[in-house]
């Protein structure tokens, strides 16, 4: 496993959309371990493949202290009711922003063994699974903002110290003990 440079915005593979996994082998197991190792250094609720420079379906999430995976996610909406509550991005630092989102969510798709996985989700884990498919897609978070929101946070970002660096290795927290 290894801490991977985390792709920022303006890098163009965060704009594509990835590619289905089709081998669950080593290397897909090697890609979730390094993806969960990043997410955890980072501070994450969630990471996507495509933030790590791989253009693969697959994203982990942390929330509410579970760590999980899924590659190649159907993610649908469960009912009607939204959620609009603050959401960030490793790939936009130290920007936050309200964004509406699905408040239930379910999820289909796979384990990096093969093995089919459904996962059902509300309010952090719902906006984590939709924020990271987002991310499969070619989508940022910004994009869902409302126009005015949309424009103040590309004016924070063109203004922003790490704008156009294109990644960063996210600082380890070292417990003092």
């Amino acid at each position: 496993m290894s801490v991977t440079p985390i792709r920022l915005f303006g890098d163009p593979v965060l704009r594509r959309p990835a590619a289905p996994v089709v081998d669950f082998d080593r290397e897909l197991r090697q890609l979730v371990a390094d993806l969960t190792e990043t997410m955890h250094a980072a501070g994450g609720a969630g990471l996507a493949a495509p933030q790590i420079g791989v253009g693969l379906r697959v994203f982990t999430w942390f929330v509410d202290g579970e760590v999980g995976h899924l590659v190649n996610p159907d993610v649908a909406a469960v009912g009607e009711e939204m959620q609009d509550g603050p959401e960030g991005c490793l790939s936009i630092p130290d920007l936050r922003y309200d964004c509406l989102r699905h408040l239930h969510v379910a999820a289909s798709g796979w384990n990096m063994h093969g093995d089919p996985v459904r996962i059902e989700g509300s309010e952090l884990l719902a906006r984590a699974i939709q924020h990271e498919t987002d991310h499969l897609d070619g989508v940022l978070f910004v994009d869902r903002l409302a126009d005015a929101d949309r424009a103040a946070a590309l004016a924070e970002i063109q203004a922003a110290e790490w704008s156009g660096y294109g990644s960063y290795l996210p600082v380890v927290k070292v417990s003092p003990h």
